[in-house]
C-alpha cells in the first residue's frame, strides 16, 4: 500500500494526502549496497522479455559452448585414438554433457530466480556433503595425485563445481535478507567468513587451490558490492592471501610450480615443461593460426591440452586471432553480467549476477593467464571450452540464473 498522511489544513475534512516517496541520488549508498540507486528502490517489473543483455549473454555463451566442442574434438583426437581407439571419444562425451547442460541452462532461464533463496540451506549442504564424500577412499576416485571426483557409473561429478554455485547462491542469500545490518560484523561478515573456510578446508584437502581462491574471491566481491565494511574486509582479504600464499609453499609440487613459473627453463623437462610446451604452441601459431586441426601441441607435446590448456591450442590452430576473440567474447560477458546485475530487481539478484559473472570471469583469466605463463598453473578448466561434464553443467546453469533474472530486469 502506498502510505498516507492526514490531511491538517484549516478545513479539517480529513482528507488524506498520498505521501510522496522519497528519492534516492543516482550512485547513492542504501542498505550498504555500492551498485548504484537501481538495485536498492522499489522497482516496477518488466515482466519475462528477452532484453538486449539476454540475448547478448545467451549468444556470447552458446557461441564459447560451439567453439569448445570443436576445439575438444582437434585437441583431443590424437590422445583419445590412443587411449580408446576411437578419436571422437572426448568430443562424444563433451557433446552429450553439452546437450544435459543446455537442459539445464533452459530449466535454470525458466525458474525464477527468487526461488532459490528458499533453497540455499539445502544446496549448500548437498555440496558440503559431496565435497566430504570425494575424500573418501572407495568413493572419491583419484587422478595424478588429487581426488576431486566421484565416478557412477559413466559419469564423473567434480563437487567442487557444485560447490562454487552454492556458495554463491548461499552468499547472496544471507547478505541481502541481512542488508538493513550488514555493516553489523555478525549479521554478514562472520556468517560468510565461517563457511568459506569450512567449504576451502574440504577443497583444499583434495587438494585444488586453484578453485579456492575463486570461490574465496568471488565471496569477497559479493561481499564487497552489498557493504561490508572495508577494514574487516580487508583484513580478512590479507589472512586469506597470507594463508594460500603459505599453503602454496608448504606442497612441494605447488612450490615447484610456482618457481615454474618465475623461471620455467630453469627446469624445462619437469615441473617448467608444460608452461614452455603452452607458449611454444601459441608462439607457433602466430597471426592467424597454422589451421583448424593442424596444429602439433596436442601430438604428446602438451599434457591436458583438450582440459586445462585448450586456450594453447586454440592460439595454435587458430592464430592470435582466435585467442584474442575468445578474450573479447570473456569480456563481453562479464560487461553483460555487470549490466544484468545493475538491473536486477533486487539485491538478491545483484548479489547473484555479480558472484556468478565474478566467478566466471576471474576463472577464465585464471586459465588463460597460465596458458599464456603471467600466472601459476592451477589446474582450473576455462569455462564452457574445455573437456569437463560437471564444470560445463554448473556453468551453464549459472548462465541461466543470470539469464532469469535478465528477463526480470526493471525499467
Amino acid at each position: 500500500m502506498t502510505p498516507t498522511i492526514q490531511n491538517r489544513s484549516h478545513s479539517g475534512t480529513g482528507r488524506q494526502r498520498r505521501a510522496a516517496p522519497a528519492r534516492t541520488k543516482p550512485g547513492s549508498k542504501r542498505g550498504g549496497l555500492r551498485t548504484g540507486s537501481g538495485a536498492s528502490r522499489p522497482v516496477r517489473q518488466s515482466g519475462h522479455r528477452r532484453s538486449g543483455s539476454f540475448v547478448v549473454l545467451l549468444v556470447v555463451v552458446i557461441a564459447l559452448n560451439l567453439i569448445g566442442l570443436v576445439m575438444v574434438l582437434s585437441a583431443s583426437s590424437v590422445i583419445a585414438l590412443d587411449q580408446t581407439g576411437s578419436s571422437w571419444f572426448h568430443f562424444q562425451r563433451q557433446g552429450i554433457w553439452f546437450l544435459l547442460a543446455l537442459g539445464g541452462l533452459t530449466a535454470a532461464t525458466r525458474l525464477d530466480y527468487r526461488r532459490l533463496r528458499d533453497f540455499s540451506g539445502l544446496l549448500l549442504a548437498v555440496a558440503f556433503a559431496l565435497l566430504f564424500l570425494v575424500l573418501v577412499p572407495g568413493i572419491g576416485t583419484s587422478v595424478n595425485g588429487a581426488r576431486r571426483w566421484i565416478v557412477i557409473g559413466p559419469l564423473s561429478i567434480q563437487p567442487s563445481e557444485l560447490a562454487k554455485l552454492a556458495m554463491v547462491v548461499w552468499t547472496a542469500s544471507l547478505l541481502s535478507r541481512h542488508a538493513g545490518n550488514i555493516r553489523d560484523i555478525r549479521a554478514g561478515l562472520r556468517p560468510v567468513m565461517l563457511w568459506l573456510f569450512a567449504c576451502s578446508a574440504l577443497i583444499m584437502l583434495q587438494p585444488n587451490l586453484g578453485t579456492t581462491l575463486i570461490i574465496a574471491f568471488t565471496v569477497f566481491v559479493m561481499m564487497y558490492i552489498i557493504g561490508v565494511p572495508m577494514v574487516p574486509l580487508a583484513i580478512c582479504a590479507g589472512a586469506g592471501a597470507g594463508a594460500a600464499g603459505i599453503l602454496a609453499m608448504l606442497a612441494p609440487y605447488r612450490r615447484a610450480r610456482i618457481l615454474a613459473f618465475l623461471d620455467p627453463w630453469d627446469d624445462p623437462l619437469n615441473n617448467g615443461y608444460q608452461t614452455i610446451q603452452s607458449l611454444v604452441g601459441i608462439a607457433s601459431g602466430g597471426v592467424g593460426g597454422v589451421g583448424l586441426g593442424n596444429g602439433r601441441a596436442k601430438w604428446g607435446f602438451l599434457p591436458f591440452a583438450h582440459t586445462d590448456f585448450i586456450f594453447s591450442v586454440i592460439g595454435e590452430e587458430l592464430g592470435l586471432v582466435g585467442a584474442v576473440m575468445i578474450i573479447i567474447m570473456f569480456v563481453i560477458l562479464g560487461i553483460v553480467g555487470i549490466k544484468i546485475a545493475g538491473e536486477a530487481p533486487d539485491r538478491f539478484g545483484t548479489l547473484l549476477a555479480v558472484g556468478i559473472t565474478a566467478w566466471l570471469v576471474v576463472q577464465a583469466f585464471v586459465n588463460i593467464g597460465a596458458a599464456i605463463g603471467v600466472l601459476p598453473i592451477t589446474g582450473v578448466p576455462l569455462p564452457f571450452l574445455s573437456a569437463g561434464g560437471s564444470s560445463l553443467l554448473i556453468n551453464m546453469i549459472a548462465v541461466g540464473i543470470m539469464l532469469n533474472i535478465a528477463r526480470q530486469a526493471r525499467v
